[in-house]
């Protein structure tokens, strides 16, 4: 295994296939839903990010073989006054899990976040997603809460349109 990390550039039509086939990976498993991404999304994904300043992508490739995606967002923190760096997506190639290239992407990101000044990482796991749960606590990650007493921060969404 040679594994390398690497700032996708969406202008790259090699990283925007990967970026794609990746996503599609995580959105087949049952963790990601079950099923591709649409044909609308994975037209208009790659216009809409380039939109955007504020997205970091880090692909993994093994031996020039993308095997592990992260997207994220920067985010700002209101009680630390400083950004904070959001994963959204996060997938390794079924085939490659258990080779510690989610370990080298959080490394990563936990790096270019310092650079940034972020003040923390974020992301949300499913709750039957134990296997996720361990990488993200074995790399310092755990529940948000401000007191014991009001309970862990959780996760909430209203789909629009």
């Amino acid at each position: 295994m040679d594994i390398t990390i690497h700032e996708a550039n969406l202008h790259d039509p090699l990283h925007i296939k990967d970026i794609l086939d990746l996503l599609n990976v995580y959105a087949n498993d049952v963790m990601g839903g079950g099923k591709d991404l649409s044909q609308n999304v994975q037209r208009n994904l790659i216009p809409e990010l380039q939109k955007r300043s504020n997205t970091l992508i880090l692909l993994a490739y093994d031996n020039n073989v993308a095997v592990g995606l992260a997207v994220c967002f920067e985010g700002f923190s209101t009680f630390y006054a400083k950004p904070l760096l959001n994963i959204h997506d996060f997938v390794v190639s079924g085939s490659h899990r258990g080779k510690g290239i989610a370990k080298l992407l959080l490394e990563k990101l936990e790096e270019i976040a310092v650079e940034r000044a972020c003040c923390k990482l974020t992301l949300e796991v499913l709750e039957g997603n134990k296997r996720a749960q361990q990488v993200y606590n074995a790399f310092g990650f755990d529940g948000y809460e401000l007191d014991e007493k009001t309970g862990k921060a959780l996760f909430w969404e209203k789909k629009l349109g």
